[in-house]
C-alpha cells in the first residue's frame, strides 16, 4: 500500500498519468472526426430511391453533437485540456458540423426537386440552395473562429450573472437542428418548390443566428460532479428514453426549441429590459467642489 501511494505521489507518474489522460477527450474527438466523414460519405451514397442514406448522415451528425460533448466535459474534470486538443476540436466542428450539414443540407432540400412544369425555377432554386448552404458553412466556421480568440465573451442581450451562456448560437447546435428536420422526414426529401424555399431561408436564418451575438444557454455551467434532485435524473432518464423510442419527435423539438430559445431571449431583452436610470444632472457652479 505504501508502495502505491509513493508511486501515486511521484511527480513524473503524475506527469506519465496526466499524458495517458489525454487519450480519452481525444479519442472522442477523433469519433466526432469519422462521424463527420461517415455522414458526408452517406450523403454521397444516397439516390432518390435510397434516401434512407440521408437518414443514417442525419443520425450521424446527431451521435457526433454527444461525442463533442462529452470531448470538452473529460476534458474539463480530467483538467486535460490543451491548445492541441482545442485547435483539433475546432477542426473536428468545422468538418462534422459545417461541411457535413452543408453537404447535407443541399442534397436533401435542392437535389432532387421534381420538374413539375418549372425546369428553370428549379435550376435557380438548386442554385440558390447552394449558395445558402455555402452561406451556413462560412457562418458557422466564422463562429468558431471567434470562439478561439475571444477570451470572455458577452452576448449582446445579457442574461442572468450566474449562468453561462454561448454567445450566437453554437456550431453544433446548428447542424443539429438541421440534423433533426431531416431525421424527422427519415430522409425523404421535400417534392414541393415551397418546401425546398423554407428550407433556404432556415439555412440562412441559422448561420445568422450562429454569427449573431445573441445569448444561448450554456451547459458548460453544470457541475456534474454536484449532487442534483432526484427530480433532475427522472428528467434525463425521461428524456433518453423518449430520444430512443420517438428520436424524430423529439429530437425535432428540441433544436427547434433551442434554435428559438436564442430568438426569445432577444425578443424579451428588447421589449421587457429596465431602461437604464437617468445620470444625475452635472453640479451647477455653486455646488461644484472646490467652491
Amino acid at each position: 500500500m505504501t508502495m502505491q501511494m509513493r508511486r501515486f505521489n511521484d511527480p513524473a507518474q503524475k506527469r506519465r498519468l496526466r499524458r495517458g489522460m489525454h487519450i480519452l477527450p481525444s479519442l472522442f474527438t477523433t469519433a466526432n472526426i469519422a462521424l463527420g466523414f461517415f455522414a458526408i460519405f452517406q450523403t454521397i451514397l444516397a439516390t432518390p430511391d435510397d434516401s434512407w442514406h440521408l437518414d443514417h448522415a442525419a443520425k450521424a451528425i446527431g451521435i457526433a453533437i454527444v461525442a463533442d460533448f462529452m470531448d470538452g466535459m473529460i476534458a474539463r474534470l480530467t483538467h486535460t485540456a490543451s491548445d492541441f486538443g482545442r485547435e483539433l476540436d475546432s477542426l473536428a466542428d468545422a468538418i462534422t458540423f459545417g461541411v457535413a450539414p452543408a453537404v447535407l443540407a443541399w442534397v436533401w432540400g435542392f437535389r432532387w426537386l421534381p420538374l413539375a412544369g418549372l425546369v428553370d425555377w428549379r435550376a435557380k432554386l438548386i442554385q440558390i440552395g447552394a449558395i445558402c448552404a455555402f452561406l451556413y458553412l462560412i457562418a458557422g466556421v466564422s463562429r468558431l473562429a471567434r470562439f478561439n480568440i475571444q477570451k470572455n465573451p458577452q452576448p449582446s442581450n445579457p442574461g442572468r450573472p450566474d449562468r453561462k451562456y454561448f454567445v450566437g448560437m453554437p456550431i453544433p447546435a446548428g447542424a443539429g437542428v438541421l440534423a433533426a428536420i431531416v431525421h424527422f422526414s427519415a430522409g425523404r426529401p421535400p417534392q414541393d418548390w415551397w418546401l425546398s424555399t423554407i428550407w433556404a431561408v432556415l439555412l440562412v436564418t441559422v448561420g445568422f443566428l450562429m454569427v449573431s451575438t445573441w445569448r444561448y444557454v450554456s451547459l458548460k455551467g453544470l457541475d456534474w460532479r454536484k449532487r442534483v434532485p432526484f427530480r433532475t435524473v427522472i428528467f434525463i432518464a425521461a428524456l433518453i428514453g423518449g430520444i430512443w423510442f420517438f428520436s424524430r419527435y423529439v429530437l425535432f423539438f428540441l433544436g427547434l426549441t433551442y434554435m428559438l430559445s436564442g430568438v426569445l431571449a432577444r425578443l424579451q431583452w428588447i421589449f421587457v429590459r429596465k431602461p437604464a436610470p437617468p445620470s444625475p444632472p452635472p453640479p451647477s457652479y455653486e455646488e461644484a467642489p472646490g467652491h
